[in-house]
């Protein structure tokens, strides 16, 4: 274990943790920029599912091992992982990289659109890359290329983590990157980087928040039952689309009342509801299920508590029953304010200064959180929208119309290779 040297003062900062490996990076980034844009292509056009990028791992085993590393496959199923040794003793840096794609049809016409279709809970879909893990890919295989040029001067090694699953499957209970830390892939690790390309930010440009960053996702199932009835007579009901519909519009008050959203928001989304059969039978029970969205272990507490607290009470009120199950997902990624602190100087000289964001907290998940459980973590959000582009009208995320500006991949390639030896810098 190294010891981590970060200085109250962020000009000591600044001045400790700059490598002289800079200006060689930029120089490698931009020889493999045409050759990261070529493998995002690649993999935009055969996109894969959470657990089965088995062509894309192949593809990202075979260059690690190209560059001399030690790589293991099917770590977490379909994962790879890869380990540069540096050529001097220092810390364990790791870098991890996203696969998979999502159950999407793409309506983008490209000469590189995705031609891949796949059955996904039971119906059949395409597959497309409307997340933008194709460019992770192609922008940490870049980072790969560009460190291993270098290795002998790294002080430290790197562990490259391509994994599977960050949209989950919806299959199985563990996946991802929750998977690939009960493997052990953290084990050896002393911090941890990544970014997700965003749609809404110029390309050129970086986003990131010190602290909580993006939500902690879970998953809200609710069942009331009551006592049915024919329509006609309502009173011989308990009825439980009423008390439903008066739990729904309660869950709203954890928002308005309970949660201090002067510090951090936090979403109750209903997203489905179904109860009856007949226009004039009262059913005997409704089911809803939702998404839930905090920030932190406490305020995650909090709100599963008036969660379950509301929806039995209004049901008990109405004299029906209610069973409340929430299932957590990911927790929330935070990025520790020491670490941001000293990846400032990192990030504006890689983009320039102005184009450093600090970011509003962002509703969205991600299970790189998992990754900061176990060690110190730093994640950003790399700008994919094109220059001008409007964040209003620019199609988002998981949609068929996402698209992403491939001008900014230099960018990753070059924050994350900064991010690997100013890191290396700052530890003795």
């Amino acid at each position: 274990m190294y010891k981590f040297l970060i200085p109250f003062l962020f000009i000591g900062t600044m001045a400790y943790a700059q490598s002289p490996l800079r200006s060689q990076i930029d120089q490698k980034a931009a020889e493999v920029e045409s050759q990261v844009i070529e493998w995002r292509r690649d993999f935009h056009k055969y996109p894969e599912l959470g657990n089965q990028e088995f062509r894309t791992a192949k593809i990202i085993a075979d260059h690690l091992r190209s560059l001399g590393m030690e790589v293991t496959e099917e770590v977490a199923v379909t994962g790879v992982v890869g380990v540069l040794k540096g050529g001097k003793p220092g810390p364990m840096v790791a870098l991890r990289a996203d696969m998979d794609a999502l159950p999407v049809t793409e309506r983008n016409d490209l000469p590189f659109k995705s031609v891949n279709t796949a059955v996904y809970n039971g119906q059949e879909t395409g597959v497309m890359h409307a997340c933008g893990h194709d460019s992770h890919v192609a922008i940490l295989m870049g980072v790969a290329e560009v460190l291993a040029g270098m290795k002998d001067q790294l002080k430290g090694s790197v562990k490259f983590i391509f994994q599977p699953a960050e949209e989950g499957v919806y299959d199985v209970d563990i996946a991802g990157a929750e998977l690939m830390v009960k493997e052990g892939v953290m084990e050896d690790v002393d911090a941890i980087f990544g970014l997700h390309i965003w749609s809404q930010i110029e390309a050129g440009k970086i986003g990131y928040r010190s602290g909580p960053f993006m939500a902690a996702v879970d998953n809200l199932e609710v069942t009331i039952t009551g006592t049915q009835a024919h329509g006609a007579a309502p009173w011989s009901s308990v009825d439980p689309i009423v008390t439903s519909a008066q739990a729904i519009m309660g869950l709203q008050t954890i928002l308005s009342r309970n949660v201090n959203i002067t510090e951090n928001p936090a979403v109750v989304t209903v997203g489905a509801i179904h109860g009856g059969i007949r226009h004039n039978i009262i059913p005997e029970k409704v089911e809803m299920i939702g998404t839930i969205r905090t920030f932190g272990d406490e305020q995650q507490a909090l709100v599963h508590k008036r969660i379950t607290e509301i929806i039995t009470n209004i049901a008990e009120s109405a004299g029906a029953k209610a069973e409340v199950n929430i299932g957590k997902l990911y927790p929330s990624t935070v990025n520790p304010p020491e670490l941001t602190s000293q990846m400032m100087p990192s990030m504006e000289a890689a983009a320039g200064k102005g184009n450093v964001i600090a970011m509003p907290p962002v509703t969205g998940a991600e299970d790189f959180s998992f990754f900061q459980r176990e060690k110190p973590g730093f994640f950003i959000f790399l700008g994919g929208m094109k220059k001008g582009g409007d964040p209003l009208t620019t199609p988002s995320h998981h949609t068929p119309d996402f698209f992403i500006d491939e001008s900014g991949f230099i960018l990753g390639v070059k924050a994350l290779s900064y991010f690997t030896v100013d890191f290396m810098e700052s530890v003795q």
